[in-house]
């Protein structure tokens, strides 16, 4: 792939619409061995739910979302934080540089349920509308198996609201002015791109209709810089970061730019554990007597 990846239209799409797709990103080789590796952790982090999938959350029967791989495998840190993605997330948001916010699998199982409308920047920390989340397929995507679909423009509409997609309901798109009479436009994928969606822009996912899971990998981003918002979430809260302050920890390390072969230490897993992170088992942890 060119180095100067994204061009010049690439990142007029992205600022107009809220989105992009980037064909051929990533070798298919790169790919094989980044599925490889996040299928590897995905199996460890969850092998001790033996639930069936009709006994999951409506949310869990949507995706099934393991946070911050890179901590605990370190196949999965090239992928992360891999210099083509980081620099062309910086690229689209027009900033020098990038912090990882997390990254996750996010698997949508045989028989899975539609993702529901959504923004995604209302469930982070982050003050400033300068977030981005790299999507990458490990398979062919199409509606059939769960392709993303995108509200285009929605990132510069001035909304900002939470969506309980948990509960299994999404954004009311006819509650609000900006996104009653919008139109979703399906984005189909295949290994080797990289799908790039803003922190805002208004996105929902099709079920997966076939018998084998869609599997992805997403990166979030945020511009160096950004600050934290009094929003409760793990990646600010583990490292104690103040409201008000600057998001940088550890746990948020610069993605882009980094020296060639550079990639950072994870920090230590969170204790007691947090439900889909580092050290989760889906077992509540044994009270010890005081």
């Amino acid at each position: 792939m060119d180095p100067s990846s994204p061009t010049p239209s690439q990142i007029s799409a992205f600022r107009e619409s809220g989105f992009v797709r980037i064909p051929g990103l990533l070798a298919i080789d790169e790919v094989e061995v980044y599925a490889e590796a996040v299928e590897r952790a995905v199996a460890n982090r969850t092998r001790h739910d033996l639930r069936r999938f009709d006994q999951k959350t409506p949310y869990e029967q949507s995706l099934q979302q393991c946070l911050n791989l890179w901590e605990d495998e370190p196949s999965v840190r090239p992928l992360s934080f891999h210099p083509r993605i980081g620099q062309s997330a910086a690229a689209l948001l027009g900033c020098e540089a990038v912090r990882i916010w997390h990254d996750q699998s996010l698997y949508k199982e045989a028989g899975g349920r539609a993702t529901s409308p959504h923004q995604d920047q209302p469930y982070w920390s982050i003050a400033e509308p300068l977030t981005i989340t790299a999507w990458i397929p490990f398979q062919d995507v199409r509606q059939k198996n769960g392709a993303l679909a995108f509200l285009p423009g929605s990132h510069n509409s001035g909304l900002r609201e939470f969506a309980n997609i948990f509960s299994g309901e999404g954004l009311d798109l006819e509650a609000f002015p900006e996104t009653r009479q919008g139109v979703f436009e399906k984005v189909e994928s295949q290994r080797g791109d990289v799908v790039f969606h803003h922190g805002l822009t208004i996105h929902r996912a099709y079920p997966n209709e076939t018998e084998v899971s869609r599997r992805a990998h997403t990166v979030i981003y945020f511009a160096d810089g950004c600050t934290r918002t009094a929003f409760k979430h793990p990646s600010v809260e583990r490292p104690g970061i103040a409201v008000g302050s600057k998001i940088a920890s550890d746990l948020t390390p610069i993605a882009w730019p980094r020296p060639a072969g550079d990639l950072p230490e994870p920090p230590d897993r969170p204790e007691p554990p947090i439900p889909g992170w580092p050290g989760w088992t889906g077992r509540k942890p044994r009270r010890t007597a005081p």
